[in-house]
């Protein structure tokens, strides 16, 4: 899988993109069984075909110069599916480290994994941890993956760290901020997304990001995650770019 190296991020986008790119994109990638029902296909190839789609999407990614995309890997509440399909979604994780690894970090692409670890299946977690080792280094696009991932565990994990830090005395309790709240969390380091996209008509955020994407903005599209092609991503990068951001103030031009 070819990647292309970051460009600046003010720098106007491709043909066909937009000149105002967000810094940070995450995507809710869903559909993938739906995709699959409706061809009358198992849904495993929905999967399968996902995972070519996420391929895509992380090259157009590089093409355009965003910094970070953020990709909804396997959620905490995932693990509650059908054993068979879960053993297959564990097996497309070992073949995407297995094939894509290595072309990501010639590519210059950093990856990094939010989410619970510490019940994790050993194997996996080497996984993912080899991953995260090989490509810590690189300067290119960060490619965020959440994995056994839910913000509202994140978000006690985060509470957990800061009070073992009161306990020990190494901060106060009003010492505890939203900057402090912001570097307790998983994407500690990270600019919160500017766009959140969700595949395949549903209209929730789906326990991905609660904290991150207070002032994210968000763009819904029918098309299964399959299906989510370039043309797609830029369609849903020119909307963005077509909002104003206003942060809880006010456009000077209404003024």
């Amino acid at each position: 899988m070819s990647v292309s190296p970051n460009r600046n991020p003010q720098t106007p986008a491709e043909e066909g993109s937009t000149s105002k790119l967000p810094r940070h994109v995450a995507f809710i990638m869903d559909g993938n069984g739906r995709w699959a029902t409706a061809r009358g296909l198992p849904r495993t190839e929905g999967h399968r075909q996902g995972l070519e789609a996420l391929r895509r999407a992380i090259r157009h990614a590089g093409k355009v110069g965003i910094e970070v995309i953020t990709i909804y890997s396997f959620s905490s509440e995932n693990w509650s599916r059908p054993e068979t399909e879960v053993s297959f979604l564990m097996g497309l994780l070992r073949r995407f480290v297995q094939r894509d690894l290595s072309e990501l970090h010639d590519a210059n692409v950093r990856i990094r994994i939010i989410g619970g670890r510490s019940d994790l299946e050993p194997g996996i977690l080497a996984l993912l941890e080899e991953a995260e080792d090989l490509t810590k280094n690189n300067t290119g696009l960060n490619l965020v993956v959440a994995f056994n991932y839910g913000a509202r565990a994140e978000l006690v994990r985060a509470a957990q760290k800061l009070s073992q830090k009161v306990l020990s005395g190494e901060i106060r309790s009003e010492d505890i901020s939203e900057a402090a709240i912001t570097d307790a969390l998983d994407t500690s380091g990270l600019p919160d997304p500017d766009l959140i996209v969700r595949t395949s008509g549903e209209m929730r955020l789906s326990n991905f990001l609660l904290w991150q994407a207070a002032y994210s903005e968000f763009y819904f599209c029918d098309q299964h995650w399959p299906d989510f092609d370039e043309a797609a991503f830029d369609e849903a990068l020119s909307c963005f770019g077509s909002r104003q951001r206003r942060y809880g103030g006010v456009d000077a031009k209404a003024l």
